[in-house]
């Protein structure tokens, strides 16, 4: 069957939450570099449309394939072990703790800041020919990225850092949807579908994602955009972080399982009066 119902796919993602935690450092570590740095490319690939073209909904558009790939080949974003990772603890798997769900973040958060980092420094050795000269308008564009959505939140103080909240609390919402789709479908097809709907939202509304900005914004200090690693760190990374956290967890992870794991009990059918027939 290529469509999975909620309750089965639901299960599977207990049981993906499970594995993770119990997977070995060198992989988890391996695993979540490879996600971090696929889905940098990806990124590096729809900016690079955005800039040719002109038209934001083609970079968008295509920006899904890179998350496919990464988890059609079994890699881990952390915005996908926020919202897989703790179901086995809610679920009492045997062994799971909290701190097992800790360790399991913090490695992933590792691997996926080392693989988009690697591709950052990539991308601006490209684009300024080995640093030996101004970089080309791709990456101005990407610098100009890490200026507006670091200095622009910090101009609106408390309603800025609010706003970069909720973005990341949007685009968890979506990209853990995406997660789930994946496990949706048992045809490559149906899986990629599945994923590509929700990335694409998240992508096009310009929401916050905490692995793309390990590109995004590292990249635009190499090629010396105006903004310092504070700024990055205290307007981006660490908000982000806390969204993608608590829209992930509570919008796709919490609900889906409360609702086809631990459901409610049926309601009784109401009881029906017996007419009596007239003599």
């Amino acid at each position: 069957m290529s469509y999975l119902a909620p309750s089965e796919f639901v299960t599977k993602m207990v049981d993906a939450g499970e594995s993770k935690i119990f997977m070995s450092t060198r992989d988890t570590v391996i695993r979540a570099f490879m996600a971090g740095a696929i889905l940098a490319l990806a990124a590096w690939f729809a900016v690079t449309i955005n800039v040719n073209t002109g038209q934001p909904i083609i970079g968008a558009l295509l920006f899904p394939v890179g998350f496919c790939m990464l988890y059609l080949l079994g890699f881990d974003l952390l915005t996908g072990v926020f919202v897989l990772a703790p179901l086995a603890l809610l679920d009492k798997r045997p062994g799971v703790t909290i701190n097992g769900v800790l360790r399991n973040w913090g490695l992933v958060f590792l691997g996926n800041f080392a693989g988009a980092l690697t591709v950052a420094f990539m991308m601006a050795f490209v684009t300024t020919f080995g640093f030996t000269e101004a970089p080309d308008k791709v990456g101005m564009a990407i610098g100009n990225i890490g200026e507006g959505r670091t200095l622009g939140y910090a101009s609106h103080g408390a309603a800025g850092m609010a706003t970069l909240f909720i973005r990341g609390m949007l685009c968890n919402w979506m990209v853990s949807t995406g997660v789930v789709g994946a496990m949706i479908s048992t045809t490559v097809p149906g899986k990629v579908i599945a994923m590509w709907m929700p990335i694409l939202v998240f992508f096009y509304m310009v929401f916050e994602h905490s692995v793309v900005n390990m590109f995004l914004f590292p990249s635009g200090l190499m090629l010396h955009a105006k903004f310092s690693i504070l700024d990055y760190l205290i307007w981006n990374e660490i908000p982000t972080v806390l969204g993608n956290l608590v829209g992930g967890l509570a919008f796709t992870g919490l609900t889906l399982y409360a609702t086809h794991v631990m459901t409610g009990p049926k309601r009784a059918a109401a009881a029906v009066p017996v007419r009596k027939r007239a003599a």
